[in-house]
């Protein structure tokens, strides 16, 4: 009993971990959604630059605690300009457009940012193995956790806290809700919503270029492709909680990590990738509008 008990507790330290970086990743997906209505499909290969300039900072500054820091501030910056140029000349350009047009623009930037790095000299195909620090597991009665997992834990709460405030208790965060709720009407009281949504992208992406750090530090190598499976797993966690609600986007995360890692855990690995799916369906079946999603009417 003892033992089951103790297996069932470190799967679910184990999900939480996995859940909190699907969590920061899904962050994005519905805060831009919540802006704009765009499933911005690029999201999870932002992720994917933001794990390789923190690979190559550490690979400069050696897995330490330092060079964490420097990956983590470097994978941000990065992802926050990127994102500022793909809103800019790639999505704002279409906002008046059928929602079709950007769908199709999101999926074209990434297959762009999915082949630019399989070009670039430096990048390539061959997948790397991530710089990690050595694991420390440290055991606390019948469960055990790592340095590593605590890391990706305590940082992904630190940034999803940090964006509840930025959400609830800024002015910017204001804006952002306000815009969220009507766009037109949020222009017409003096709201600058080109600079919003660009906020919302930079947030998202910040977010994402963590995220990516956390996940190669959990799962230590990465290639060009590594963005699109945990990209997708969390456009599903932010379905899940309900697309365009934060505190759901988090849920989600948190519930697809748990459900992934306790399939893994007591069924089989080969099912790791089913269960997403099928949680997906299942949701959009029972229940479309997610999690903490709201009922919208659509008058005709």
């Amino acid at each position: 009993m003892v033992n089951s008990g103790s297996i069932f507790v470190q799967q679910l330290i184990n999900g939480l971990s996995l859940g909190s970086i699907y969590a920061l990743i899904a962050l994005g997906y519905t805060m831009v959604y919540g802006i704009v209505k765009l499933i911005n499909f690029a999201h999870g290969d932002v992720m994917m630059m933001g794990a390789y300039a923190g690979y190559f900072v550490l690979m400069a500054l050696g897995a330490t605690i330092p060079g964490m820091a420097g990956a983590f501030i470097a994978a941000m910056v990065l992802c926050a300009l990127l994102s500022l140029l793909i809103e800019r000349f790639a999505y704002r350009p279409l906002r008046s457009a059928p929602r079709l047009n950007s769908l199709i623009t999101a999926i074209a930037v990434e297959l762009i940012l999915q082949n630019l790095m399989r070009v670039l000299p430096f990048v390539g195909l061959k997948p790397r193995q991530f710089p990690t620090m050595g694991i420390t597991n440290f055991s606390f009665g019948i469960i055990s956790i790592s340095n590593l997992q605590l890391i990706v834990i305590i940082s992904s709460a630190v940034l999803m806290v940090l964006l509840n405030f930025i959400v609830n208790r800024t002015k910017t965060g204001k804006a952002m809700q306000a815009v969220s709720f009507d766009l037109q009407a949020a222009a017409l009281m003096g709201i600058n919503v080109n600079n919003i949504i660009a906020i919302t992208f930079v947030i998202g992406s910040v977010l994402a270029g963590a995220g990516g750090i956390l996940y190669a530090t959990a799962y230590p190598q990465i290639d060009p492709m590594m963005g699109y499976i945990p990209g997708l797993k969390a456009f599903v966690a932010a379905v899940l909680g309900g697309i365009g609600s934060i505190p759901g986007a988090m849920a989600g995360g948190i519930i697809l990590g748990i459900a992934e890692t306790m399939t893994k855990g007591y069924l089989s690995s080969q099912y790791a990738d089913a269960i997403s799916y099928i949680i997906l369906i299942v949701i959009l079946l029972v229940k479309p509008s997610g999690i903490f999603g709201k009922k919208t009417t659509v008058k005709v």
